[in-house]
């Protein structure tokens, strides 16, 4: 099954490209696996090489955006993407699928899983969790954005972007000549919408989303 078939495991940790490895040759022993630690060195493996399926990890030195996704598919456009994460499945999966990505994967998953999904793109399909799917059918149901910043008004955008500058309150008042009551009412307002409950949180999300 899947002769010939290329994998280009992405990940700046070998203890991890090496147990992912010994999984998927477990199942597919006749597919051939390439390792690279870094963005610069995926997109140098994947420029001669007919990569088929790149499991990409989302904190790649060099990388660490979904800008990943357009970089690998300049270099390969015909190249399946999974992304391999210990990050939030639902903070994160929504903004790399829509970005083009063909799956995510937590890393915390099993190894059934990993075969499971690497399996279901390589065939054509989509690979998300069942809480991922949740999420997106509510999101089409409920006419949520899949980009969360599109709900914010423009001052409530403006807020947002300073708080993640790292500005306070007594400097977003003096820059936007509002009062700091005003501010924190603003703020109050965006961590509801985004879904946040701190200001770590916040540029986090922010930072995902505004590429």
């Amino acid at each position: 099954m899947f002769n010939n078939t290329k994998i280009l495991l992405a990940d700046d940790h070998s203890v991890v490209r090496r147990g992912v490895s010994l999984i998927l040759k477990e199942v597919f022993p006749t597919i051939t696996i390439l390792h690279a630690e870094s963005l610069n060195e995926v997109l140098t493996i994947m420029n001669p090489e007919s990569v088929d399926l790149l499991i990409l990890d989302i904190n790649l030195p060099g990388g660490n955006s979904s800008g990943m996704i357009e970089k690998a598919r300049e270099v390969h456009p015909s190249v399946k993407i999974l992304m391999f994460s210990a990050f939030d499945e639902e903070q994160y999966a929504l903004r790399y699928l829509y970005s083009g990505a063909n799956g995510y994967l937590n890393k915390l998953t099993s190894e059934e899983k990993i075969v499971e999904a690497v399996n279901v793109i390589l065939e054509g399909g989509k690979y998300v969790s069942d809480k991922v799917k949740e999420k997106i059918l509510e999101n089409t149901l409920n006419g949520t954005p899949h980009n969360p910043l599109e709900a914010l008004s423009n001052r409530e955008m403006q807020i947002v972007t300073l708080l993640a500058k790292g500005e306070g309150n007594l400097e977003i008042a003096n820059r936007l000549n509002i009062q700091m009551s005003t501010v924190s009412t603003y703020k109050n307002r965006v961590f509801e919408k985004l879904d946040v409950s701190n200001i770590v949180s916040l540029v986090e999300k922010y930072k995902l989303y505004s590429e």
